[in-house]
């Protein structure tokens, strides 16, 4: 179901009008509410990921709820050669790009020494290696065309102070802070700039079914108990898409190369990570590791790409 109202945005009606906005992952979480709330201010928003059918069900719930025009596409960001071909598809609806958004992610909890090589691809692979390549293809045609544009990528704090139980997501979204930190000096000249958006708990289906894998475990490593954060709650979807049409916008435009924090000061407060885990015992990491192994099969059903 849609999630904002006007009332929600801090903007203007039509603020968005005539930008033309990529959203990674957008079918679902964080990515979803992104794509509404530029869709509400008149922006056209196209939408990617492996899952066809709930992409195309978040783009109808999307116009349904607002109007104008959200367009699915099925893209495994793995792959440089679909992610060529998306471009195509988006470039051939109307012309270039101004924003994208790297939101697209894969993350769950483990024990470092647990993980197998497979394991550590399954998050690097879309993380690093995808968000790099989806922001390569955009940048070139930017570049060859002289568009500027906004990118946007989605990280966490663990950029600064690393990620115990979560190693392959800190060090790839570590990577990409390194790539938006270099791009906005290389590319700023082009008016090719770049900002990153550091979420603390915003609770999504896919963060509770992978970070939080099942009641047992919560008190341990859910967002549940909110004692440890400085405003005592968890993040609302409507503050995470204020900050992300802000960013997006062209009148924003000397805002390049920062990586911003919207996690309640959770992470000053003790590092916004699961260090808490180290208390967890063979038997908690077993059912954990259970009931990720199911959800990843559910997930899996549904991908058309």
């Amino acid at each position: 179901m849609a999630e904002l109202s006007m009332d929600d945005l801090m903007f203007k009606p039509g603020l968005m009008t005539g930008e033309r906005i990529l959203i990674t992952g957008g079918g679902t979480g964080l990515g979803k509410v992104m794509a509404e709330a530029c869709l509400m201010l008149g922006a056209t928003v196209y939408i990617c990921g492996r899952r066809g059918g709930v992409l195309e069900e978040a783009a109808k719930d999307l116009m349904d709820a607002h109007g104008g025009k959200v367009v699915p596409i099925p893209c495994d960001i793995r792959v440089p050669e679909a992610i060529a071909e998306m471009m195509d598809t988006i470039w051939a609806d109307g012309g270039a790009l101004t924003g994208l958004v790297n939101n697209a992610a894969g993350n769950f909890i483990s024990r470092t020494e647990d993980l197998s090589p497979r394991g550590f691809d399954a998050i690097a692979n879309i993380v690093f290696r995808g968000s790099f390549f989806v922001t390569l293809e955009a940048g070139k045609r930017w570049i060859a065309e002289g568009k500027p544009a906004s990118v946007v990528s989605i990280l966490t704090t663990w950029i600064w102070n690393g990620g115990p139980f979560t190693v392959p997501s800190a060090m790839s979204k570590a990577a990409i802070a390194t790539m938006s930190q270099s791009l906005a000096v290389e590319w700023g000249g082009h008016g090719v700039r770049f900002n990153n958006i550091l979420p603390g708990p915003f609770p999504t289906e896919g963060m509770s079914a992978r970070l939080n894998p099942s009641q047992s475990q919560e008190t341990g490593g859910g967002y549940r108990d909110m004692s440890g954060n400085p405003m005592g709650r968890v993040g609302e979807m409507r503050e995470l898409a204020n900050l992300a049409v802000y960013l997006l916008h062209p009148l924003s435009a000397y805002v390049n190369g920062q990586s911003i924090a919207i996690d309640g000061a959770s992470w000053q407060a003790g590092g916004g990570g699961f260090a808490r885990l180290r208390s967890w015992t063979d038997d908690q990491w077993k059912a954990a590791r259970e009931a990720i192994q199911a959800t990843n099969a559910k997930d899996r059903a549904k991908r058309t790409v």
